[in-house]
């Protein structure tokens, strides 16, 4: 295999975003490596391989520094250890300062250029105090950024409505915007205990199928709306979408209707 014309996945955290990157060193799936990012050095784990044949046109990307060694990865559990006290020491003067926001989490990049709190609030907060002690403690680069409910739930993962393991925290490396429109073209009850997840928000699973559910609904009546059938008119009292098929109730007799494959 000529790794000159191959393009690597990379993940720097577990369930977390796949980055790209390119590189002239083979590098097996599952194999540790040093990236160089925009942030600084990061130490990730190759989760695919992309052929750059296969695509329209070169992408602009990073490089592939190594793939680690011994010492890298000793490196790597130093900045683990040293994240988590980091994240105590910034909870103890978030509460010293009264800020209110939650700290969720801590990491380093690598090279130790940064320092990186991901934190919740319902409003802004002015954290520049809290980010010049961090500093002055840790002497790198210190960025406090805010997250939504949904990087929460990815972050603390959980078991979601269907018994597994939500799919932000086990499979997707990127959370695509969720719509009302997509329980109603589904024809799901708009109650919030069904269609919203562990974060408080519409369920992510909702758009898998959102896209078939729009093409199978195509020439379905909808619910209250009066259609003719072959023994007289009435009122659509349900349809199964997928199915393409609908009930009418005419003279307290329901009729179904079929109207077969798209």
């Amino acid at each position: 295999m000529n790794t000159n014309n191959y393009i690597y996945g990379v993940n720097f955290k577990n369930n977390g975003k796949v980055y790209y990157f390119k590189s002239s060193i083979k590098c097996p799936i599952n194999v540790t490596v040093i990236a160089e990012t925009e942030k600084g050095e990061q130490f990730g784990k190759v989760v695919s391989i992309i052929d750059e044949k296969t695509l329209d046109k070169p992408l602009e990307l990073r490089d592939i520094l190594r793939i680690s060694t011994k010492d890298d990865y000793d490196q790597y559990l130093r900045n683990l250890e040293e994240a988590n006290r980091a994240l105590k020491d910034c909870r103890e003067i978030v509460s010293e300062l009264g800020l209110d926001m939650r700290v969720i989490n801590a990491s380093f990049t690598f090279d130790r250029r940064q320092l990186l709190f991901n934190f919740l609030a319902d409003e802004r907060i002015d954290f520049r105090e809290l980010a010049r002690r961090l500093a002055y403690i840790y002497h790198t680069r210190i960025e406090l950024r805010q997250i939504g409910p949904r990087d929460k739930a990815r972050e603390i993962g959980g078991v979601g409505t269907c018994g597994k393991k939500v799919c932000c925290a086990s499979f997707l490396d990127h959370i695509d915007s969720v719509s009302m429109n997509m329980a109603k073209n589904q024809g799901i009850a708009l109650n919030p205990s069904k269609i919203n997840g562990l974060c408080g928000r519409l369920l992510c699973c909702l758009s898998y199928e959102d896209e078939e559910y729009i093409r199978c609904n195509e020439g379905l009546p909808e619910i209250g709306e009066t259609v003719s059938t072959d023994i007289g008119e009435g009122p659509v009292i349900s349809k199964d979408i997928l199915n393409r098929s609908y009930k009418v109730l005419v003279d307290n007799e329901r009729v179904e209707v079929s109207l077969g494959e798209k």
